[in-house]
């Protein structure tokens, strides 16, 4: 083959990789692909997935009533006819159980992170954006939580308000609210240096609008990979709570409720008893997981 024929042939294949070629993928492309490529991302949605899809489907999985009794068949073991994972000490079936009450139990826990994840960041950027003795005094209302440990701070205002699973709520939501706000009130700092938002500032732009638009975008990732590690801390913070008696009113299945009610059982019984704490286990573990690996695949620019 003469040499302009070997030339000709390269130029042909360049053009050929040149055309399908393909094009840069954006952020959240990148963020997709870490994720899917992640083991540990895998299994944690896998986990979640099915615990979620067990709570939403729980009449179609299930022909069990998670409320009525029946005292002839109370504390059936593992296996038992007609109870695949036994009954509880009044006799309900405790899978009709485990599977509603994940509808409670993580409503209980997402909900009041997603108030404190909004209401933090609002106060944290607020702070940062303006500064001087405005941020310093909102920042040090927050600073005086963390002199209570989270459990005993939940603990406490639960009690003030009462028992009841929106008071529970209400009372982990004050609990995250200013973890949240220093991560946002940081994140924020750090964009305030840069380019586009002084230039924002110097020309007068209107401070809700650089903050809603400048800002909170730009702060978003931290933000929220923290707030979803939050999650499995309030699952077991409201997992606590209903414990102790301040959470979900029984009968209402939740799996806090169900280890108070079944801790008596726990010599006759022991691996029924322990099926709520596995699944609050669980639970957590999943979101702590997908938060690591959140945290990781968000981190495109140091990939």
């Amino acid at each position: 083959m003469s040499a302009a024929a070997t030339a000709l042939s390269a130029d042909v294949a360049r053009w050929r990789e040149e055309d399908v070629a393909v094009a840069p993928r954006s952020y959240y492309g990148e963020v997709r692909r870490r994720l899917l490529r992640d083991p540990q991302a895998l299994v944690s949605i896998a986990l979640l997935a099915l615990i979620v899809g067990g709570a939403l489907l729980a009449p179609l999985l299930t022909g069990q009533d998670p409320i009525k009794g029946d005292v002839a068949a109370r504390l059936q073991p593992i296996g038992a006819a007609g109870h695949l994972l036994g009954t509880d000490e009044q006799g309900r079936d405790v899978l009709a159980r485990l599977l509603y009450g994940g509808r409670l139990s993580l409503l209980t826990a997402v909900v009041p992170v997603l108030v404190a994840t909004t209401l933090g960041t609002a106060v944290g950027a607020v702070a940062a954006y303006l500064g001087g003795v405005v941020g310093a005094v909102l920042m040090r209302v927050m600073d005086m939580s963390y002199a209570f440990p989270a459990i005993l701070l939940a603990i406490a205002i639960a009690a003030s308000l009462g028992a009841g699973m929106a008071n529970a709520m209400i009372a982990l939501s004050v609990v995250f609210i200013p973890p949240v706000s220093r991560i946002a009130e940081s994140a924020t700092k750090g964009v305030m240096v840069q380019e586009y938002v002084e230039a924002a500032r110097v020309c007068g732009a209107d401070p809700v609008k650089v903050i809603s638009i400048q800002v909170l975008p730009n702060v978003f990732s931290p933000i929220f990979v923290y707030a979803s590690s939050l999650v499995g801390l309030s699952i077991l913070i409201a997992s606590g709570l209903s414990f102790l008696g301040l959470g979900a009113a029984p009968p209402a299945p939740e799996w806090g409720g169900m280890l108070n009610s079944l801790r008596a059982s726990v010599y006759v019984q022991p691996l029924v008893v322990a099926l709520p704490g596995l699944l609050i286990f669980l639970t957590s573990v999943g979101f702590n997981m997908l938060s690591n690996s959140l945290r990781d695949a968000l981190d495109v620019k140091h990939g």
